[in-house]
């Protein structure tokens, strides 16, 4: 860990609470956590519980679905630029308080009118992926930008499968001590990650700061500043084909991640016969995936920046999201139970490090427009997810041949990963700055050995 308590840190440690780095490597990981449990909490609960509670069809059950992950697309277009003005500090302190209103309010539906508005309002906190994104990208320097932003985003997509093995072992709790009736057991279960939320809000609130000197309250010059003359942040973000390529890459990886986390359950239900809780329990193992399978592809992507500049890990991103699609066609094939899971887990492999170096790439892009960059290219992942969504209620189609067309579809778009370039400027600044702050560090190594 960097010494240098105002400058990016330069080193991961874990055991680190001290650093305001550290801290907010933590801290993000685990509001991301409880935000991705809090926006799936319903997933694994909808089949046998909610379903027949609110008497939604199936194709409600997709809608609503559809609903929660689309109107994070424009909540993660919206908070990436919210972070540029406001900082991430305050960002997701906000987000985490709406976050457990909308996802304790959602206990009160009681028509497929209200629950939809309910889901709606759940969708908006899958917006902290972009701010656990913007925060470390600030708070680390480029030899291990890919790592940390690649764990911090990785552990917290962990809670999308935790949610899956927990929410129905809370539901079968609340049922248990006779706190509510069958069936509706799920609405007081909806109360256990709200206020854990809370508490995390005022965690995050008291120690982060929005870079490593400061806040830009009280920081301004450190704020992404547009000078006159020049687009907005979002405009100039919007203006780079590379973000749209970025984009659609992330549409083929984290969207598919979304996709599945929301449909696995019912997949193993309706194929295998399997109970809500059998079946949310594998659906763990995709999400556990996440403990090291995303940091990989951030570490990997970080050791080939090193020795092949930007364009080294534009590579990486290609090679492992054509291999994600090759997983997943393998995914669709497997009718035994057991090699179902087992090719679930290699597919949940390459996917989670797809989404790793891709923003492993992500800061790069543009740094003065770093929220508007992260936002878009978020979004891109919801974007996939919906259509994915749209696709299986239209097209009639089973979940098992979903997941084939799908495979075919994210291995083409991998191959789109080649025209993203870096030109020889881009590579030598993203040099220039790994010198500077290794410079930095040096000297107050130096300085502290003869003090």
């Amino acid at each position: 860990m960097s010494n240098i308590s105002t400058s990016k840190a330069t080193k991961i440690t874990l055991t680190d609470f001290k650093t305001v780095q550290m801290r907010t490597f933590h801290l993000s990981w685990i509001a991301f956590f409880l935000c991705f449990f809090g926006w799936f909490s319903h997933a694994p609960l909808m089949k046998s519980t909610i379903a027949p509670d609110l008497a939604l069809t199936k194709a409600q059950t997709t809608l609503a679905f559809i609903a929660s992950v689309g109107v994070t697309i424009f909540a993660r277009l919206l908070i990436g630029s919210l972070c540029d003005k406001i900082g991430p500090r305050k960002s997701y302190v906000y987000l985490l308080i709406f976050g457990a209103i909308a996802v304790a309010s959602s206990s009160f539906a009681y028509s497929w009118e209200t629950y939809l508005l309910s889901r709606l309002a759940i969708g908006v906190i899958g917006a902290s992926f972009v701010i656990t994104q913007y925060h470390t990208s600030v708070m680390f320097a480029p030899n291990v930008i890919g790592i940390a932003n690649a764990t911090t985003a990785g552990w917290g997509n962990l809670g999308g499968g935790v949610t899956n093995a927990v929410m129905p072992l809370i539901a079968s709790g609340v049922l248990a001590l006779g706190l509510a009736e069958a069936n509706a057991h799920w609405r007081i279960a909806m109360f256990v990650p709200a206020i854990i939320m809370l508490v995390v809000a005022f965690l995050y609130w008291k120690y982060t700061t929005d870079c490593p000197k400061g806040n830009y309250v009280d920081l301004p010059e450190e704020r992404p500043q547009v000078k006159k003359g020049e687009k907005g942040l979002f405009l100039t973000a919007a203006s780079d084909k590379r973000v749209w390529i970025l984009f659609l890459m992330y549409a083929g990886c984290f969207g598919m991640e979304l996709f599945v986390t929301g449909k696995a359950s019912t997949y193993y239900q309706e194929k295998f016969g399997l109970s809500q809780e059998s079946a949310g329990f594998i659906v763990l193992f995709f999400g556990a995936m996440n403990l090291f399978a995303r940091s990989t592809g951030g570490w990997i992507a970080d050791k080939f920046g090193k020795n092949s500049g930007l364009n080294g890990r534009v590579k990486i991103l290609v090679y492992v999201v054509i291999a994600e699609g090759i997983a997943l066609l393998l995914f669709s094939q497997m009718n035994v139970l057991g090699f179902a899971v087992a090719s679930m887990v290699f597919f949940s492999l390459f996917v989670q490090m797809a989404e790793g170096a891709t923003y492993s790439v992500v800061p790069f892009i543009n740094r003065k427009a770093l929220g508007a960059v992260s936002g878009i290219v978020g979004a891109g992942g919801n974007v996939g997810a919906v259509l994915y969504a749209q696709y299986l209620l239209r097209s009639g189609s089973s979940l098992q041949e979903a997941f084939f067309a799908f495979g075919f579809i994210v291995a083409a778009v991998g191959f789109l990963g080649l025209l993203v370039k870096f030109s020889p400027k881009e590579e030598q600044a993203a040099k220039d700055e790994q010198k500077r702050i290794e410079d930095l560090q040096k000297a107050v190594d130096n300085s502290a050995v003869t003090a």
